[in-house]
């Protein structure tokens, strides 16, 4: 029921605008970005990199209004790889197709062309550009976009979730191109027909996902295998059921300030790990998928808006 009330405040238009607004808001969220500016992202992303963590960087934002709003992002992208490439650690960048215009008339078309000048600067910098999946009704036109990207560039990335009944079947569709997926849980509100209501289900096709992806015809044919879950039992037997490959064949995603111990440990175990640094003035829809991913983590806000 928490889950379900995080998710639908998350869509809740009313709370997108007052929450923000209190001191205790902004003061909670630091817990999961370091700042609403680049500026202080790529701080602690040369922090994360200092103690051996890549870094994947986002802009929170989705479902952009006009064209003019789009190219911003697109812009401000652009900026953000050139000021990456001159970094020595690893550090890549995350995007929403509706942030690129995907919504607009002729998004489809708009968000190609945004994501092209993007892939093309990513490789130009010997870097990734990943695409994040949003809600169920632009998966399969997210998948399509990845398609086409990938049949151009060979350094773009997406998410799949694994909450989706449809998500094995999407994942054998892309494996004949080498993708570079990221395997993550899924933080929408959907309904049962097409998601598992239960985390003991999305936890068991997340893993069934995984032992999939590692085959022959997956990380050694030349797939790039991501596992974005902070659940340390699924890290345990992922990497049990890894035990074929180096530990150099697959990597762990998390999330800037979740479990953060976890991270270290598996950094100090030799395994690769990345750390999503999110930032931007529009945190708040992201804020309640992050809550609701954890509502334990609700506790922590309690105490932040009394301590506020």
């Amino acid at each position: 029921m928490m889950r379900s009330a995080l998710l639908w405040a998350s869509e809740n238009q009313t709370l997108r605008e007052t929450f923000p607004r209190y001191r205790f808001a902004k003061a909670a969220v630091k817990k999961f970005m370091p700042g609403e500016t680049f500026a202080d992202a790529h701080r602690e992303g040369t922090r994360l990199n200092g103690m051996g963590a890549g870094v994947i960087f986002t802009r929170l934002g989705e479902n952009v209004l006009d064209k003019v709003a789009a190219q911003e992002v697109a812009d401000h992208y652009l900026g953000v790889f050139s000021s990456i490439s001159k970094e020595k650690g690893p550090m890549e960048i995350s995007i929403k197709p509706t942030q690129l215009g995907l919504d607009l008339e002729g998004g489809t078309d708009l968000c190609n062309s945004h994501l092209d000048v993007l892939c093309a600067a990513a490789q130009k910098a010997n870097n990734v550009l990943w695409i994040d999946m949003e809600g169920s009704k632009y998966t399969d036109v997210t998948l399509d976009i990845y398609r086409r990207a990938k049949a151009k560039f060979p350094n773009v990335g997406i998410a799949l979730q694994t909450y989706l009944h449809r998500t094995m079947a999407d994942m054998e569709s892309l494996l004949p191109l080498k993708p570079i997926i990221r395997l993550v849980k899924g933080a929408y509100l959907e309904p049962a027909s097409i998601a598992f209501p239960a985390k003991s289900d999305v936890d068991e096709n997340f893993f069934k996902l995984a032992e999939r992806l590692m085959k022959k015809d997956g990380v050694e044919a030349g797939a790039r295998a991501v596992f974005g879950t902070h659940d340390s039992v699924l890290h345990a037997r992922i990497t049990a059921a890894a035990a074929h490959l180096a530990k150099s064949q697959y990597e762990f995603h998390m999330l800037y300030g979740i479990r953060n111990e976890e991270q270290k440990r598996l950094i100090a175990a030799g395994h690769t790990v990345y750390v999503l640094v999110s930032y931007g003035e529009y945190w708040f829809p992201w804020y309640m998928r992050r809550l609701a991913e954890r509502p334990a983590n609700v506790w922590f806000v309690v105490k932040t808006m009394f301590q506020s």
